[in-house]
């Protein structure tokens, strides 16, 4: 046991002496080729650029079910994967295809609102978790529900 203490010291301490000033330099070597590679992989992220980002359904009557499609084109350097569509609540639904989408390609994201419930100024986000640089991108739908009458 205590030749291996010993070992396990002297082990150290080699790989302790050997690194000297050199370390580092290695770290900021490190540092650097981690901040130059972020940079590219910025530069050359997809981007997905919207005709628009929100979408009034104006006046309806509680019940009434509508749908939007917002359109967008990458028109970044490298493949768009849209990995999740998550509404802000229930009576919104979100629908998107799970297949990349190149570059200069266009693609659409569905909005289903159901007013079921609702009443009065209505504002729903949808969150699109993407490979962009922002990693996510936000859609709205916004409506005024008037209450049914019985």
């Amino acid at each position: 046991m205590k030749t291996f203490k010993i070992v396990t010291f002297a082990a150290a301490l080699g790989l302790l002496s050997s690194c000297g000033d050199d370390a580092s330099s290695r770290v900021q070597k490190v540092n650097v080729d981690k901040v130059e590679q972020e940079a590219i992989d910025k530069a050359n992220s997809p981007v997905m650029t919207f005709e628009e980002t929100k979408y009034d359904f104006g006046d309806m009557v509680e019940g009434d079910v509508l749908e939007t499609v917002f359109k967008f084109k990458n028109t970044g350097k490298s493949p768009l994967i849209i990995t999740n569509a998550r509404a802000s609540c229930g009576c919104t639904i979100p629908d998107y295809s799970r297949e990349p989408l190149a570059v200069g390609e266009e693609g659409e994201i569905k909005v289903k609102f159901n007013s079921r419930g609702k009443h009065g100024k209505q504002n729903k986000r949808v969150t699109i978790t993407t490979n962009t640089e922002n990693g996510r991108e936000l859609l709205y739908v916004l409506a005024n529900v008037a209450k049914k009458e019985i």
